[in-house]
């Protein structure tokens, strides 16, 4: 908490995947009691944090529901991150949203914004066609895997340069990062889903012929 105290440019982002129940169960017995002190602490502290929700066909219902919503922001959370569960293992697939499920939860998240005007709430990467496309590999954003890898998107865990090693500046001129960018992937049409998901084998092939 002190860290964050006397770094302010930080935000610390929580993560969640609804009630008791469904948290331990995807992250391990104890971890839900675990995130409510820890946000009863930064709310005690004042300090601006938030929370991240991954959204599937089993929670979406319990997490845009204005009673979750009214639980997270009287523990002093400001902003929320929907991030829309991706099949990333085998047997999954029954987890993602489809067409349906995405339209619910944009007419819900549309609700959420109307009714808590303090609250910022975004929905990853369904807010992306709002954004003109895709924002991985440095057009908005990129992820920092725990050994410093650069890797254009959570989703698409490739990388050809380590933070670690070559800074944030240099990082952001990656010839990978360069190479998705100019390929129309990345800004391009977005039909609601991770774009770099969809079309993994292309880009393995372009990382590999860097």
């Amino acid at each position: 908490m002190i860290f964050f105290a006397e770094n302010l440019n930080l935000i610390p982002i929580i993560s969640l995947e609804g009630g008791k129940e469904r948290t331990d169960d995807r992250r391990g017995q104890g971890v839900f009691n675990k995130v409510i002190h820890a946000m009863e602490h930064l709310k005690k502290r004042r300090l601006f944090y938030g929370a991240s929700i991954t959204v599937s066909t089993e929670n979406l219902v319990t997490t845009t529901s204005s009673s979750y919503i009214t639980l997270l922001k009287d523990l002093g959370c400001q902003i929320i991150f929907f991030i829309e569960y991706v099949p990333s293992e085998a047997g999954t697939e029954h987890l993602a949203l489809d067409e349906t499920g995405i339209a619910k939860m944009e007419v819900n998240l549309e609700k959420l914004r109307n009714e808590f005007a303090d609250v910022i709430f975004l929905f990853f990467p369904g807010d992306e066609k709002a954004l003109g496309g895709c924002l991985a590999a440095g057009r908005g954003f990129f992820h920092i895997g725990p050994d410093g890898r650069a890797e254009a998107c959570p989703f698409s865990p490739y990388s050809d340069s380590n933070v670690a090693q070559k800074g944030l500046k240099e990082t952001l001129k990656s010839p990978f990062f360069a190479k998705l960018r100019a390929s129309g992937l990345i800004g391009g049409e977005h039909t609601g889903g991770c774009t770099l998901f969809e079309y993994e084998d292309q880009v393995k092939t372009m990382l590999n012929r860097i």
